[in-house]
C-alpha cells in the first residue's frame, strides 16, 4: 500500500508556537483553509482511495474539500492524533517547546519508555499510531491518505520506514499541508518514498513568520 500522510492545515497554535495537542482542538486559521482548499488540484490524481482523519478538528476540516473532490467520506481513527502534551499542553515558552520536542526526539533515537510529562511513553505512541495504520491496510486499498500531525507524522514515519534513519524526521521540516509519502506494509516493510515539506499548494501558502514548533527541524 502507497500511504499519503498529510498534515493538517495552518491553525491559530501553529502561528503562535503553541503546544496544542487536546482533542478536539482549534480549526484552521484563514491561510490554512486556503492550504486545505489546494489540495484537491494537487492530489487529484494521485489515485487516492480511501480517506482518514484523526479525532482533532484541524484534520477534518483540511480533509474536507479533498473528499468532496473525491467524493470519498473520511474514516476518523484516534491513533493518528498529535503526540500528547501533556504537562506542556498550551505552553510556548522556550523550556516547555524543549521539553517536548527532545521528549519526542528521545523516541527517535530509540528509547521509547520516555514519557512525555505528563502524558503518554514513546511506546504507547507508536502502539496507537500503529493500530490506525493497521487498520487502514485492512481496507485492502492501493492507495491511502491520512490527515495528521507535524510531529506524529514525521515520528511514525522516519522509524517506520527501513531507508532512513529513525532520527530523520527530526532533521526536516514538515509545513502544514506538507506530505510525507511511505509505502509496503508492517509483514514486508516500509520504504519512504517522497518527503514534501512544503505545502502541496505552492510557496504563497507558506506562513514564513509563523513560530510552530512542531513542524520546524527538531
Amino acid at each position: 500500500m502507497r500511504l499519503l500522510l498529510i498534515r493538517h492545515g495552518q491553525t491559530p497554535a501553529n502561528v503562535n508556537g503553541v503546544l496544542d495537542a487536546v482533542v478536539p482542538g482549534p480549526g484552521l486559521t484563514e491561510l490554512g483553509q486556503q492550504q486545505a482548499d489546494a489540495l484537491p488540484a494537487a492530489l487529484g490524481d494521485r489515485g487516492i482511495e480511501r480517506l482518514f482523519t484523526s479525532t482533532m478538528v484541524r484534520t477534518q476540516v483540511t480533509a474536507a474539500p479533498l473528499a468532496t473532490a473525491l467524493g470519498l467520506e473520511p474514516v476518523v481513527l484516534p491513533g493518528l492524533r498529535e503526540i500528547e502534551a501533556g504537562d506542556t499542553q498550551g505552553r510556548s515558552d522556550k523550556v516547555s517547546v524543549q521539553t517536548y520536542l527532545s521528549t519526542v526526539h528521545g523516541w527517535s533515537q530509540g528509547d521509547r519508555t520516555i514519557r512525555m510529562p505528563g502524558a503518554e511513553s514513546g511506546v504507547e505512541f507508536f502502539e496507537r499510531y500503529d493500530d490506525a495504520v493497521r487498520q487502514i491496510l485492512e481496507t485492502g486499498v492501493e492507495v491511502a491518505a491520512a490527515f495528521s500531525h507535524g510531529a506524529a507524522i514525521r515520528t511514525w514515519a522516519s522509524a517506520a520506514a527501513q531507508n532512513t534513519p529513525d532520527e530523520f524526521g527530526t532533521k526536516r521540516h514538515l509545513e502544514n499541508t506538507g506530505i510525507v509519502e511511505v509505502e509496503g506494509s508492517f509483514d514486508d516493510g516500509w520504504r519512504l518514498i517522497d518527503w514534501e515539506g512544503e505545502p502541496v499548494g505552492g510557496e504563497q501558502l507558506i506562513d514564513r513568520t509563523a513560530q510552530d514548533p512542531t513542524g520546524e527541524r527538531f
